[in-house]
């Protein structure tokens, strides 16, 4: 079994020949997670899709990543209708030259990664823009969703902000369900998933965070409320560390989950 973590090109021109000589690859990149004949996969949410692989499994999005556990919680039993995501991704999401950009407060004019400086400014662009004025990161998650939930035409839109913090992503998540919940159950939903850990006192100033979310493997949620503009409206804030659960440690999880069976 081999993972790659490369970047696309890499990818690309390598996972075939590794399968073609018998191995398994765990894919990192993007270039891979949308092709039907590869499952894309987060094992607490859809661990039944690696058997479907043909030497190839694609390690999705780490955005992606950390919003689909609280939404399969959710989704199992109340069915989503629709979601809008806005993310606050931190700079490591961008490599080494990302958290340098930060560190060294970097002017426009020496930038070594961001189209503007990050220092003091939240950027509303994270890859490229597509023609239809979504990011590619944004498209990402929106397409990646449906394909990780197995809700192929669900309605999605995405904003994704690029944000002068170091380490972990941030997640603001507006659902519409199909029907009436009760808060209290789903608040029990999310404590009882595999790999959520839900963080949510308001009165004791008890959140999500990236300073508590760094180095763990789990993801926060928090900040649990209904959304009063929408019949069936929820709102709640996730955090996770975006290179461990969304990347590593994901990557590592299918890995064993491979392995486990065998």
């Amino acid at each position: 079994m081999l993972s790659f973590v490369h970047g696309g090109t890499v990818s690309e021109k390598y996972a075939p020949i590794a399968v073609s000589k018998g191995c398994v690859v765990i894919d990192n990149s993007s270039v891979f997670r949308m092709h039907p004949d590869v499952p894309l996969v987060v094992p607490e949410v859809n661990s039944e899709d690696i058997s479907t692989h043909n030497g190839i499994i694609a390690n999705p999005n780490c955005s992606t990543i950390q919003a689909v556990l609280p939404l399969k919680a959710i989704d199992t039993k109340y069915h989503i209708k629709r979601i809008v995501y806005s993310t606050y991704q931190a700079v490591s999401g961008a490599g080494r030259y990302g958290i340098e950009d930060l560190e060294n407060k970097s002017k426009e004019e020496d930038l070594k990664k961001f189209p503007c400086p990050i220092y003091n400014n939240c950027i509303p662009h994270i890859d490229v823009f597509m023609e239809h004025g979504y990011t590619k990161e944004e498209y990402k998650m929106i397409e990646e969703t449906r394909k990780i939930l197995h809700h192929p035409d669900l309605p999605i839109t995405a904003t994704c902000v690029r944000v002068p913090v170091v380490n972990c992503h941030g997640e603001s998540i507006n659902l519409e369900l199909e029907k009436d919940f009760d808060i209290y159950d789903i608040r029990m939903l999310l404590e009882n998933f595999k790999g959520i850990i839900v963080v949510d006192n308001p009165e004791k100033n008890y959140y999500p965070l990236a300073s508590k979310a760094n180095g763990n493997d789990e993801v926060f949620v928090g900040r649990i409320r209904r959304d009063f503009s929408v019949p069936n409206g929820l709102n709640f804030w996730v955090v996770a560390d975006n290179l461990r659960k969304g990347a590593a440690t994901n990557a590592i999880q299918i890995l064993e989950n491979l392995l486990n069976n065998s």
